[in-house]
Formats: structure tokens, sequence, C-alpha cells
């Protein structure tokens, strides 16, 4: 009889926890599962990017002691992992070359056209050079005047390149990088080459803008070094030396590697701000 009653209790024990499983199954709602069939099949697209660099030895990437490229190789990944591409890259980018230099090297290289017309973004590095001339050119009786005429001419240059780019791909959007003031280091006898570097931008923006591209100011951040001071500064045996820590050591005018890195972040800043109009 207890063996009976046993089981008559374990039963009841039973059909009472069946009772409330069914009943808070019912009342209480079921909990949205976080990952659906459909977000298992559903996988983020990545968009296949074709990034062509042209310039001199700020886009070949002289002072970039990794040898990868300088600013390139930092916006490409900057690019990916913004956007979701997959960025090729070629890198045009020949030290020394001046405006004149770079449009003769597109008129007659092919491989160069070829890669502009497949390009889904350009980057132009162009007229320190232009600058270099005037000085050596000039340097025994330099002044702000002597720049007035070649500025005019390279705005000339400026737009025949745009507009010899334009002529192999209409669509993809370009970026133009201004020039910088390393000359107070190598030249510090030439105290008006800030004002000549400022004139030289700000002309330069137009002429870009009027070609319906983009302008991207570097001057303010190399300029100025890693830490936002003018002119950084030294002491070296007693003297004070004018440095610059964004600046590659050996030649005191291309930037180093966090020069680069400072230059790529700027190429991406004007991106971002300008991607809806592409």
């Amino acid at each position: 009889m207890k063996i009976k009653k046993l089981g008559i209790e374990w039963g009841f024990v039973l059909i009472v926890a069946l009772l409330s499983f069914t009943l808070l199954t019912v009342l209480i709602p079921k909990a949205g599962t976080k990952l659906s069939r459909k977000d298992f099949l559903t996988v983020k697209r990545i968009e296949a990017f074709n990034y062509v660099a042209i310039g001199d030895s700020l886009t070949q990437g002289v002072g970039d002691t990794t040898n990868q490229g300088g600013f390139i190789p930092i916006l490409s990944n900057d690019l990916e992992a913004t956007y979701n591409y997959r960025v090729t890259s070629d890198n045009y980018g020949v030290s020394g070359n001046t405006s004149s230099q770079i449009i003769k090297r597109i008129k007659t290289q092919k491989k160069l056209q070829k890669s502009i017309k497949t390009a889904e973004l350009i980057t132009i590095t162009v007229g320190g050079n232009d600058v270099m001339k005037v000085i050596r050119e000039n340097f025994d009786h330099l002044s702000a005047k002597s720049f007035k005429k070649p500025v005019t001419a390279y705005q000339k240059r400026l737009t025949e390149l745009l507009t010899l780019i334009r002529s192999y791909n209409q669509t993809a959007p370009i970026y133009v990088l201004g020039i910088y003031n390393p000359f107070y280091l190598n030249f510090p006898e030439i105290t008006t080459m800030q004002d000549v570097v400022d004139d030289w931008n700000e002309k330069t923006q137009t002429t870009v803008e009027e070609n319906n591209c983009y302008f991207v100011p570097i001057n303010d951040l190399l300029y100025r070094g890693i830490n936002g001071s003018e002119g950084v500064t030294s002491q070296d045996s007693g003297q004070t030396v004018v440095a610059n820590d964004a600046l590659f050591e050996e030649d005191h005018f291309h930037p180093n590697n966090t020069g680069y890195q400072i230059m790529a972040d700027a190429f991406m800043s004007e991106i971002k701000q300008t991607k809806d109009k592409w």
C-alpha cells in the first residue's frame, strides 16, 4: 500500500509540474532570438575598390622608413576599415617630379593611363617641386615677388593636369594635397616663405575647386610638428636648433612615418566630409 501511495504522490507532482510549465509557456511571451536564419545567410558585401595615387616624392613615400609607400597603404587600410572596401592601390609617385613632369608621364605612359581609367579614387601630390624650382632659379635674389608669375603658370598647369586626368576618367573623385612649409628648416634666411606657401595653397585650392575636385590642406598639420608647436626647437650644445618632429631627419623636408600618418588622416578626413558628393 505504501508503494502504491508513493506512486500516486509522484504522479500528482508530475502533473502539477506539467501544468505549471504549460501555463508559463502560454502567459510569458517568447523572447525573440538575436540572430535569425536570415542573419546567418546575409553577409555584408565587400566591394572591390581601385585607388590610384599620382604625384611626386610624397606619393612615392620618401622618408617612410618602412618602405611601404608613405600615406598610400595607410589611407588604403582606412578606406577598407571605414567603407568595407577591398582596396587595390597603384602608386605612381616619382621623387622630384614637377607638375610638368607629371603631365608628361600621364601623356606617355600607357599603364598609368589604364590605371586612371579604372580608378574609383585618385589622389595627387604636386606643387612642392614647382616651388623648389623657383627657389633654385632665384636663390641669389629670392623674394615673395619671385613667386608671383610662377604660381600663375602653375595654376594653368594644374588645370591642364586635372583636365588630362578627366579625359581618361570622368567620374572618380580627385583629391589634391596642398603644399607645406619645410623651407624654414633648410632656408631660414627666407623669412617670407610661409606667406608664399599660404598664397600658393590659396590659389591651388581655387583651381582645384574650379575643376570640381577636392583640396586637402596639410600645411598647418605638418609645419607645426606632431605636438602643434610651430618650428619645434631643441637645444644642442647650448644652441637653439630648429627642428620638426613630423619630418624626416635625414633631409628635414619629407614627412617621416608619423608625418605620413598625419597626411593619410588629412586625406581621410576630407573624404569623409565629401563622400556623399561622389
